[in-house]
């Protein structure tokens, strides 16, 4: 059998029998290894170096940035800042669950910390309100989405450290479409709430809007201390990383005084244990991606692509294509850190420069969050709201397709996407 059929056909079937991701690339890679008469010990070497990084080390720091914020009270403030912000707009707890979220996002970057912690408190909410629990659960889980496209983001970081291209500058590219994707998600909430007369808080404070605001300048500092530490120069994504929760600690201990010292232990624990279980996927996985490459997948698939079209665009379509097929059923760091040397070579094939291609990759994974069976953000979303989990996924597909269609709009304009990054730091572009 050809490898790389074994390689491949080997690690679906075992995902299929429901066996865990970890060990389903290490048998089919040790499969592989075996036909191809090679030392089964590759696999320890790829499983170390795949994990031998130090951008890596930014994914715990944010990870526990994440849970400083839920529990720490930061969410409740920024809720708190959305309703004063635009409750009164008609369907106000819509674009305020959409609003939080991507605050949210400049602070945790994590989508599922997103979900869990926002939707607790708006999903039961927005029920109360007379709101479908259906698009209830969508716009929180749509939204929640953000947390990997707003900087910072968890999947950025591993992307552009096994790409090696700048963390700061795909950061900084995925503000601008983070910011289109929040936007269209309001304006369709805004039609469904027209369209079905959902509720808003009829009165409106100017006062009240200030002094929200000046209660949520501080956790809102930490978006521009870390993106504008990074493309300063100051600091790297990883001590940034660090500063933010130095920041975070100072601000739920000393300042709000939301959580105690004795409380820390706990949330050390969690934090370890989300960041163990997604880096021994990591680990595991780069054997997989060391394989591809080395049996020329890249080369095959890129001229089956060339095949069908030469255009630049037509490549980069079929680049969003294959994405939106492998996110419906791995996580978005895995789709990166094994199809990263095909993705590489198509993205050359089409000219496209480095950074766009990573916030095209990103802002494409990041919708299989949403998208059955893997959807591990519609997952949460359905829990909280007690509904099927299909039930969700209908109610996201508007806001799916918008997203596709920002995304197709950045292929076409990448000054668009790349705004940013050619203002702020020139030389990574």
């Amino acid at each position: 059998m050809n490898p790389l059929v074994l390689l491949m056909g080997s690690f679906f079937l075992i995902v299929i029998l429901k066996v865990p991701i970890v060990f389903a690339f290490i048998i089919s890679s040790m499969l592989t290894l075996w036909r191809l008469n090679m030392p089964l010990m590759s696999v320890l070497n790829h499983v170390y170096s795949s994990i031998d990084s130090f951008p890596l080390l930014a994914v715990p720091f944010f990870l526990l940035l994440g849970q400083l914020m839920n529990q720490g009270g930061i969410t409740e403030r920024l809720v708190v800042l959305s309703d004063k912000l635009l409750g009164h707009v008609k369907g106000g707890l819509g674009h305020v669950n959409v609003l939080v979220s991507m605050l949210f996002a400049g602070l945790s970057g994590s989508s599922v910390a997103d979900t869990a912690g926002i939707g607790a408190m708006l999903i039961p909410a927005m029920k109360k309100a007379r709101f479908d629990v259906g698009f209830s659960a969508a716009v929180t889980a749509c939204s929640s989405v953000l947390g990997g496209i707003i900087p910072p983001s968890i999947i950025m970081v591993v992307y552009a450290s096994l790409a090696r291209i700048s963390i700061g500058a795909l950061f900084l590219a995925g503000v601008i479409p983070g910011v289109l994707i929040g936007l269209s998600q309001m304006a369709y909430t805004y039609y469904m709430a027209v369209k079905y007369d959902y509720p808003y808080n009829h009165s409106w404070s100017f006062r009240e809007a200030v002094v929200a605001f000046w209660k949520a300048i501080p956790p809102l500092m930490m978006p521009l201390i870390i993106i504008g530490g990074i493309s300063a120069g100051i600091f790297t994504a990883t001590e940034a990383a660090a500063v933010a929760v130095v920041y975070g600690l100072v601000l739920v201990i000393g300042v709000y005084r939301s959580m105690r010292l004795r409380d820390l232990p706990g949330l050390l624990g969690r934090a370890l244990v989300g960041y163990s279980l997604p880096m021994m996927a990591v680990a595991a996985s780069g054997i997989m991606g060391w394989l591809i490459a080395y049996l020329n997948a890249p080369e095959l698939i890129l001229s089956f692509v060339l095949g069908i079209t030469e255009a630049p665009f037509g490549i980069a379509m079929l680049i969003v294509a294959f994405l939106l097929v492998l996110g419906t059923f791995l996580s978005p760091i895995i789709c990166v850190i094994v199809f990263l040397p095909i993705l590489q070579a198509m993205g050359a094939a089409a000219g496209i420069e480095p950074i766009h291609l990573g916030i095209i990759v990103v802002l494409t994974l990041s919708l299989g969050r949403v998208t059955p069976p893997y959807g591990i953000c519609m997952l949460v979303a359905a829990q909280i709201a007690e509904i099927p989990s299909h039930r969700v996924f209908v109610a996201s597909i508007p806001m799916i397709v918008l997203a596709i269609l920002i995304i197709v709009v950045g292929i076409m304009f990448p000054g668009l996407f790349l705004a940013l990054p050619r203002l702020l730091m020139p030389q990574y572009i």
